[in-house]
């Protein structure tokens, strides 16, 4: 379009707060601005000192130009924002990190589960997020598994499900990460009471939780009950190392957004902080391309906007570092001198300059996408906290289980360059051990395990874990010491309830920092061999639970047999029932046949 064809359209042009479109010849939209008054900004584009190459290309392409008039200049902020984002029309900044971010999400049911998500479902459940890292999202979720029982099942807990008797714990139940709602052992209130110290403790606010444990410490230390005292008190130092290595300003900061600008060449890059009760809960940096020449009180207002929509921000407080025009109500613009509003300033900038070089260290060597092997950063780090003499390349993980001292059973599962190796996992039907005897099982499966590997002439594991406490270590260490293997590999246990690690011959035990990669990477076996031995487990008592107990009988067959367990539900309950309770079901002659075999 030229100025002579513009001028025809100038005098319709709204002296009016809004947004314009600028189109080409086949209706592709090229531009959306905004301005506090359109016929001025819209005409500015034809003034014959343009010498922007780009701008100029832009006004060429004009075909057509359209109004969009709106009450306030916030409303055309907005607005602008908008349809940039729906449209991305080819002169616009170009925001070239839009990627789907996950979410924490407690969901809309009874007994509300607790997991990490990247949709967002309008079901009335709620979401905490987005973030930016994966790996936080699971360092949040551990952080809450850690000292807040919840269920992680997907049972369906309604009042009449639980009354009617449906479910049973399961080995969460036990370990202490869930308080049993499933069987009616935890009420619904007692459960809306975790999952409101969860929404302090995502939104950053620790005080509440804390408050909650040291009443409980308090509490179980009043009534003599020490050992439930020092479990609550280990949760306070854990919540107190997540505080330490997450606030890094002053508490009466209180809760701001911070943003930082730097240029290279076309490109823009803008450093987020989200600081929530002094500390940072959210850190991003992200890339603008410009098109237009730009300018960084230009670009500045456009990412905050985006950035604060794509992460749900309402704080009412933007730490800048220069006066930019953002035309929202209610916010407050700060752009600080000194003390820790310019310390967090200083550490955006120095986030913003540390991510540039990043990006152009990538681009020279043409990594734009991330490669590195992270599952050997993790091994490295576990070499060193545990002082390993190798690199633990392979690792073996043991871990044994029975019924009631029925079904005895042990699992091996085998982690290799830091990944499961699944088809070296190993089930083990226990074989000279009666009754419940962990020691003698761990020793039984350790010793089968490796006198077959030397037989086999296989490759022996840098690192042995075993899931349990000294008893079961020394258990295991006596196999391997008759097998002659003391000095070849590395064996560790790993107590169940405090994640401490012993060595063989140690008395005080070894503590990894609850966040640390390398213990990341030991509850990550530890989690697998649990599941491995638990499903193993169940096909075993599934399988031979009625033959173990009541095949034997003679005059009595399959069929007998499931009608027994559909209608009794376990083995107990049928050795358990009345003379006329059987009969009810399986007829007088087979009745008498059970329970003369009781």
């Amino acid at each position: 379009m030229t100025a002579t064809e513009f001028s025809k359209i100038s005098k319709s042009i709204p002296v009016a707060p809004g947004i314009y479109k600028y189109f080409d010849a086949q209706g592709k939209l090229l531009y959306v601005g905004k301005a506090k008054n359109l016929k001025k900004r819209v005409s500015s584009y034809f003034i014959k000192n343009k010498t922007n190459y780009k701008t100029i290309e832009l006004v060429n392409r004009i075909h057509k130009i359209e109004f969009t008039i709106v009450n306030s200049e916030q409303d055309a902020f907005l607005l602008e924002n908008s349809l940039i984002k729906e449209y991305q029309p080819i002169f616009n900044i170009n925001l070239k990190d839009d990627k789907t971010y996950p979410f924490i999400v407690v969901k809309n049911e009874a007994f509300p589960r607790v997991f990490f998500t990247r949709k967002k479902i309008n079901d009335g459940s709620t979401y905490f997020g987005p973030y930016t890292s994966v790996s936080k999202v699971r360092e949040f979720l551990e952080l809450i598994k850690r000292n807040i029982p919840l269920r992680n099942c997907k049972l369906n807990l309604s009042e009449k499900n639980i009354k009617a008797g449906k479910f049973k714990v399961c080995l969460e139940y036990h370990l202490g990460n869930c308080k049993g709602p499933c069987e009616g052992l935890q009420s619904e209130e007692d459960y809306a009471d975790g999952i409101a110290r969860l929404s302090h403790l995502l939104k950053g606010n620790l005080q509440p939780v804390f408050h909650y444990l040291k009443e409980q410490v308090k509490l179980h230390s009043q009534q003599l009950s020490f050992e439930k005292a020092a479990y609550y008190q280990s949760k306070i130092n854990d919540l107190k190392n997540y505080q330490s290595s997450s606030a890094v300003v002053n508490t009466q900061t209180g809760t701001v957004d911070v943003f930082s600008i730097m240029e290279e060449g076309d490109t823009a890059f803008v450093n987020y902080l989200a600081v929530n009760n002094g500390a940072i809960i959210q850190t991003q940096t992200i890339c603008l391309q410009k098109k237009l020449d730009e300018t960084p009180r230009e670009i500045l207002p456009f990412a905050i906007a985006r950035l604060r929509k794509t992460f749900e921000s309402d704080a009412k407080e933007l730490i800048i570092p220069f006066p930019i025009s953002y035309p929202q109500e209610g916010i407050t613009l700060t752009i600080p001198k000194a003390g820790n509003k310019k310390k967090l300033l200083d550490l955006s900038i120095k986030n913003t300059q540390f991510f540039i070089q990043d990006f152009k260290s990538k681009k020279a060597l043409h990594l734009e996408e991330e490669h590195e092997h992270k599952s050997t950063a993790y091994l490295k780090e576990l070499q060193q906290q545990l002082s390993l003499p190798v690199l633990p390349m392979h690792i073996e993980c043991f871990d044994n289980s029975n019924f009631q001292g029925s079904f005895p059973v042990a699992a091996m599962v085998c982690f290799k360059n830091g990944l499961p190796s699944k088809k070296d996992y190993r089930h083990y039907n226990i074989k000279s051990v009666e009754g419940i005897n962990d020691f003698a099982s761990m020793a039984e499966v350790v010793h089968r395990r490796y006198k077959r590997v030397l037989a086999e002439k296989l490759p022996l594991p840098q690192l042995v874990i075993i899931d349990g406490g000294k008893g079961q270590l020394a258990a295991a260490w006596k196999s391997i010491v008759e097998l002659g293997l003391n000095g070849k590999t590395t064996l560790i246990g790993l107590a169940k309830k405090q994640e401490e690690i012993f060595f063989v011959g140690d008395k005080e035990p070894v503590h990894l920092p609850w966040d640390s990669e390398g213990l990341k990477l030991i509850r990550r076996i530890r989690d697998e061999v649990h599941r491995f031995g638990i499903s193993f487990h169940r096909q075993k008592r599934s399988k031979g639970a009625l033959k173990n107990e009541l095949e034997d009988i003679k005059g009595i067959g399959k069929q007998t047999l499931d009608a027994l367990l559909k209608h009794f539900k376990s083995v107990k309950k049928i050795k358990a029932a009345s003379l006329d309770e059987l009969e009810k079901i399986v007829g007088t002659a087979r009745a008498a046949l059970i329970k003369d075999h009781k």
